[in-house]
């Protein structure tokens, strides 16, 4: 497979080209004649793209490695325990073979001199909306795809900002790295795919550019599995096929592709050409909220799982009334002991954000898993997202589930008044691991009514019956 350079042109005569760190011009020398860096951006297309994609560098280590400076040097891991998996691994770890989503076991056997950090996501979060608030500086057309990655499209913001889009775009990495302490990589082109492919290509630190004129040429000696939705099961099915490259793809008929591959056909087609019509779209719409944990030692016993569950449906409630969202699909995720996954779901009449009706029905959909199998991961999610006034309506049927909402949302005053470990309902009381409840001080909620909302949920060491019968 050939190599390509970012910053270098075949013909650099004529070619525009600037320094990355001072943002001078650097014109046809190898390092810019102003400061003396080599990191030059030069490209034929440098001053007309205006697609960019960027990808913050091994993010939640990088804000670790910011907030602790005996870790800079260190290779770092964000994850939790040792069954659990790899958020994300610096750049340290990564030489080593460490990668996100591998078993943590695995990835401490390939670096065993790492730091371990558990993930501090409402950290992380917070970082990531300093940085796309800089986005937003520069366009309001930003499509979020998680908290340290984005699509921008800076068409037509040269004349607000005195600058091209590529310069406007190096300057905004340059003031990320000094004033909140992570870098981004950038990758430029004329469209969203191939925007994404250039932000992988020159980490950390990045900034590459891919041209219309050069994109064919580019894409054609990589895989198929560099192409955007292409997972090992479609890859597998394509080299079944005889394509393996996307230059297998190009050669191809784009109506040959469409009659065997339909609809995705005619896409892998196009991409494989580097056309990509998708617009950058700022309203980017969340379809699911879900939380999940991975167990230190696997579980069979059924009144440790639904306590779990409970707490992760807690957690899954905030995160949907925090977000504005309420769901109408609840869905339980289980992972056995041998690794293999069960997903259940179970549609209902309304949508809801309350955290006793995901755990009422979640809690059912375990009931019937729970067998006496041991297992390592337990997660729950909804999905339907709905408006949020839509959600859990008052029901002149189900009298106790509205008694028990009414309790919860007391419940959520309580914790955002107090703090979140002030109240627990009763399922939690014997939880493995429970910390001891703070004592009361005078700013507390009386004991009386902390014990008469608590004790809203019953607790048993038995599967449940069928929830009430609204759904």
């Amino acid at each position: 497979m050939r190599t390509w350079q970012p910053t270098e042109e075949a013909d650099p005569v004529g070619t525009p080209a600037f320094c990355r760190d001072c943002l001078h011009d650097a014109g046809e020398a190898p390092r810019c004649p102003h400061c003396g860096s080599p990191r030059l951006a030069r490209h034929a297309e440098l001053d007309t793209l205006h697609i960019a994609h960027i990808d913050c560098d091994a993010f939640y280590a990088a804000v670790e490695k910011r907030d602790d400076p005996a870790l800079r040097d260190v290779p770092v891991i964000i994850g939790g325990g040792k069954r659990g998996v790899v958020s994300t691994a610096c750049y340290l770890a990564r030489v080593k073979g460490v990668r996100s989503a591998m078993p943590m076991f695995k990835a401490l056997a390939l670096c065993p001199e790492a730091t371990v950090v558990k993930p501090n996501m409402a950290k992380y979060v917070a970082v990531g909306r300093q940085i796309r608030e800089r986005m937003l500086s520069l366009t309001p057309l930003v499509e979020p795809l998680s908290i340290d990655e984005a699509f921008l499209d800076l068409a037509g913001t040269q004349r607000l900002h005195g600058e091209s889009p590529a310069r406007a775009l190096a300057r905004l990495a340059r003031s990320i790295e000094a004033e909140i302490g992570v870098t981004i990589s950038v990758g430029l082109a004329p469209n969203k795919f191939l925007a994404k492919i250039a932000s992988d290509l020159d980490k950390p630190r990045g900034f590459a550019v891919i041209g219309s004129k050069e994109a064919v040429a580019f894409l054609a000696p990589r895989s198929v599995g560099a192409i955007w939705g292409v997972g090992k099961a479609t890859q597998e099915r394509l080299a079944r096929e005889g394509y393996r490259l996307i230059a297998d793809l190009q050669a191809a008929d784009e109506t040959a592709l469409a009659r065997r591959f339909g609809a995705e056909g005619l896409r892998l087609a196009r991409l494989a050409r580097g056309i990509d019509e998708r617009r950058v779209s700022p309203e980017r719409e969340t379809k699911s909220v879900s939380t999940e944990t991975t167990f230190d030692v696997d579980i069979s016993d059924f009144r440790t799982l639904e306590q779990e569950l409970y707490a992760l449906s807690r957690k899954l409630s905030d995160r949907l009334k925090a977000a504005g969202h309420a769901g109408r699909t609840v869905t339980l995720k289980l992972k056995t002991a041998d690794f293999q996954s069960i997903t259940r779901a179970r549609s209902l009449e309304d949508p809801t954000r309350l955290a006793h009706r995901i755990f009422d029905h979640a809690r059912e959909l375990l009931a019937k898993e729970a067998n006496g199998r041991r297992f390592r991961l337990i997660g729950v999610g909804v999905s339907e997202l709905a408006d949020p006034a839509l959600a859990d309506p008052a029901d002149l049927v189900d009298l106790e589930g509205a008694r028990r909402g009414k309790a919860e949302l007391a419940l959520d005053d309580l914790r955002a008044r107090f703090g979140k470990d002030i109240i627990d309902r009763g399922i939690l009381l014997d939880a493995p691991g429970r910390r001891q409840t703070p004592q009361p001080h005078r700013n507390a909620p009386d004991e009386l009514a902390a014990r008469e909302a608590a004790s809203s949920t019953p607790t048993s060491s038995t599967p449940p019956g069928a929830a009430p019968r609204r759904k």
